[in-house]
C-alpha cells in the first residue's frame, strides 16, 4: 500500500513538469509556422526560385546566443521535408531538431535569433536526419543569397547542400551557422508524438500524421512551394 502511495505522489509531481515540457513543445512547433510565414513573405528575403528547388525546410525559432569574448548558441527547431521517393510530394510532418555551436568573436550581450536553412539536395537530407552534422565540414553549407532571384548567386548554391538564413531580434547582426551543428531531437520528438519514433520514419515514411501544433508550418509551406523544380540531380 505504502509503495502504492508512493508511486501516485510521484506521478502527481512529475505530471506538471510532463505538461509543461509538452506545451513547450507545440509552442515550438508554432512558433516555426509563425517564423517561416514572416521570413518567406517578405519579397526581398529567400528568393522563391530557392524555395522551390528546397527539398527541406529547418527552422530554429529565437535561438540565443550570447558572451564575452567566447560566444554559444543554442536552439531547437523542426525540420520537414517535400515526401515521395523523389522529394515531390507535400512536406511531411515535422522532426524535432536541436543545433549546437560555438563561435569566437569580440561579443557582448545577448540575443535572440530565428535561423531558416534550406535543405538543397537528398544527401543533405538523409545525412542530418540520421546523425549529427556539422556545417561547413560534414555538409557544405553557406550564407542563402537574397533578392527576388537567386539567378546572380548560381556558384553558390551550386555548391552548398545547406543555405541559412537569419533574422535578428537582439543586439547583433551578421551571426554565421559556420561550425555549428544540427541533429535530430528524439527525446523532443517523443514528447510531440508520444512515442519514440525516428526521424527518418517521420519524414520519410509517414509514421505519423502532422501535430494541430504543425498546421501552419506544414500548410504554408504546401501553399507556398508545392512542387520540388529542382533538376534532382546530386550535388
Amino acid at each position: 500500500m505504502k509503495k502504492w502511495l508512493a508511486s501516485v505522489m510521484a506521478l502527481s509531481l512529475a505530471a506538471p513538469a510532463l505538461f509543461a515540457d509538452d506545451r513547450k513543445e507545440k509552442e515550438r512547433l508554432e512558433n516555426c509556422g509563425l517564423v517561416v510565414q514572416e521570413i518567406m513573405d517578405i519579397p526581398d528575403d529567400i528568393p522563391q526560385d530557392l524555395i522551390d528547388k528546397a527539398y527541406c525546410v529547418i527552422v530554429y525559432p529565437s535561438v540565443l546566443k550570447g558572451a564575452f569574448i567566447f560566444g554559444g548558441s543554442y536552439g531547437r527547431g523542426a525540420m520537414t521535408c517535400r515526401t515521395g521517393e523523389k522529394f515531390n510530394g507535400p512536406w511531411s510532418a515535422p522532426t524535432m531538431m536541436a543545433l549546437e555551436g560555438g563561435s569566437f568573436g569580440f561579443q557582448i550581450g545577448g540575443q535572440a535569433t530565428d535561423f531558416v536553412l534550406l535543405v538543397m539536395n537528398e544527401r543533405g537530407a538523409r545525412a542530418i536526419l540520421s546523425s549529427k552534422v556539422k556545417l561547413g565540414a560534414d555538409a557544405s553549407a553557406a550564407a542563402g543569397p537574397k533578392g527576388r532571384t537567386a539567378e546572380a548567386s548560381t556558384d553558390v548554391t551550386m555548391r552548398a547542400e545547406i543555405l541559412s538564413y537569419s533574422r535578428a531580434r537582439g543586439l547583433f547582426a551578421g551571426i554565421s551557422l559556420a561550425g555549428s551543428t544540427v541533429r535530430p531531437d528524439g527525446g523532443a520528438n517523443e514528447k510531440v508524438y508520444q512515442k519514440s519514433v525516428p526521424p527518418q520514419d517521420i519524414v520519410f515514411k509517414g509514421a505519423v500524421p502532422v501535430p494541430p501544433a504543425a498546421q501552419q508550418f506544414i500548410s504554408y509551406l504546401n501553399k507556398k512551394t508545392p512542387k520540388n523544380l529542382s533538376s534532382g540531380k546530386e550535388i
